[in-house]
């Protein structure tokens, strides 16, 4: 018994000393990645701008085939809005476009399941001299799980490798779509 009470206290102080640590992590976070493309701005914002266009070229769209989809509000633009339901590894979740013009789209993102949150996400389009830069950003506050699990998983790391992926497959469903069309008008 007497060699339980010290190893009960060294754990006890681990596990305030924890919370104590977990506690001082920030409050807020960003994450944020930005690929320069050659590419017009309209057609990086075309595909933003629409939810029913990120099966083409989301990171997460593929995570679950049978993924649930429901599309509702605006066609496209302010008060666009998309549900989705699937796998574990996607979970249940909306977003809304509550802000759009060509250079920055803003969007609520709730996730519902696995883990409740609510970020916002926004795309920026900067016209360059030979093309755009194109930065998605999502931010949003740490409450105290979340800054507990950011401890052993880095958060930046994890989601900004999803929007590299998305950024990456934005630029190549839009060169294909630019071909394709340089080919029709080609052909005419």
């Amino acid at each position: 018994m007497t060699f339980c009470m010290p190893f009960i206290a060294v754990l006890s102080f681990a596990f305030v000393g924890f919370l104590a640590y977990v506690a001082t992590r920030p409050s807020q976070f960003s994450i944020e990645r930005k690929r320069s493309m050659k590419l017009d701005p309209e057609a990086v914002f075309a595909l933003v701008n629409d939810f029913r266009r990120w099966e083409r070229w989301s990171p997460w769209e593929n995570l679950d085939p049978s993924q649930q989809r429901n599309y509702s509000g605006a066609d496209a633009g302010v008060g666009a809005k998309y549900h989705w339901l699937g796998n574990k590894k996607v979970g249940e979740g909306r977003m809304e476009i509550t802000e759009s013009s060509p250079e920055r789209i803003v969007i609520d993102l709730h996730f519902i399941k696995p883990f409740e949150a609510h970020n916002t996400t926004v795309v920026s389009i900067a016209r360059e001299a030979e093309g755009v830069t194109v930065t998605w950003r999502m931010e949003g506050s740490n409450g105290f799980m979340s800054k507990a699990f950011g401890v052993f998983v880095d958060m930046d790391k994890m989601v900004g490798a999803d929007f590299e992926k998305g950024l990456a497959s934005i630029e190549s469903v839009a060169k294909a779509s630019a071909a394709k069309s340089a080919a029709a008008a080609m052909s005419n």
